[in-house]
């Protein structure tokens, strides 16, 4: 008698990538994530803040192009080739 076994692997846990972001600028900020080619908005920073976003879609270790643009849209501001591992520190402007 034989009897057959499928085992199944438990997907590994997703690791978490971060961007703590503060905007000294007079007005808020919106951040993007570009990744490949594919933008993705992240989120709206206030003005002279600092707030920690979670970055999804993006694989740890990606190395992308981060942009951040003002609320009015007179001006943005990126910072290329960002190698996203836990938690990536960036200041505007």
């Amino acid at each position: 008698c034989s009897r057959q076994v499928t085992l199944q692997a438990t997907p590994a846990q997703a690791v978490e990538v971060q961007l703590k972001v503060t905007n000294r600028a007079a007005q808020a900020v919106t951040v993007f994530v570009v990744d490949g080619g594919t933008e993705y908005t992240l989120t709206t920073v206030a003005a002279n803040s600092t707030e920690i976003i979670p970055v999804r879609n993006v694989a740890a270790g990606s190395t992308v192009t981060l942009r951040a643009t003002l609320a009015d849209g007179s001006r943005s501001y990126t910072r290329g080739n960002v190698v996203l591992r836990g938690v990536f520190e960036w200041e505007v402007p």
